[in-house]
């Protein structure tokens, strides 16, 4: 997770928690002008557009106020969706035995994206079964992780 996903983390979550939502992560994208900040919202009873705009209003207030996102961009708040994507260690945990996507920084025995089932999760990282053979993953190497779908 980049310096700046962090601070925004630590800056945005009283608020989110406060209206009774968790912060399930943040996405930045930079691209000039057409840059996105995508912050993922979750509740136990599910997300909808209400929720998803209440949010957008509090966090584009303590944005602007804060001014720690440079530059232009739009602001985004959405749910995690059934594919979500995995930001923190701790979601992990709960989708052992279910099967993920993972996209590493670093090869790992001379791959770099994986599908399989979610094996188990350390503090360091996460065991993940494929095509008949078992990878390691370390948390540092992870790119980008989510959740596949089982219809």
């Amino acid at each position: 997770m980049s310096t700046l996903t962090e601070r925004l983390c630590e800056l945005l979550t009283p608020t989110i928690e406060g209206m009774g939502f968790m912060l399930w992560g943040i996405e930045y994208l930079p691209q000039g002008k057409h840059s996105l900040l995508r912050i993922y919202i979750d509740h136990e009873d599910g997300i909808n557009i209400d929720h998803c705009e209440a949010v957008s209003r509090q966090v584009s207030g303590i944005l602007d106020v804060e001014d720690i996102v440079s530059g232009h961009y739009s602001l985004e708040v959405s749910s995690p969706g059934i594919d979500r994507m995995l930001f923190f260690p701790k979601q992990y945990h709960h989708y052992c035995g279910d099967n993920i996507a993972v996209r590493v920084h670093t090869p790992v025995n001379g791959q770099r994206k994986f599908k399989g089932k979610l094996l188990s999760v350390t503090e360091e990282g996460i065991e993940l079964e494929f095509s008949g053979r078992t990878a390691n993953i370390p948390f540092d190497n992870i790119d980008k992780a989510n959740v596949i779908p089982n219809f």
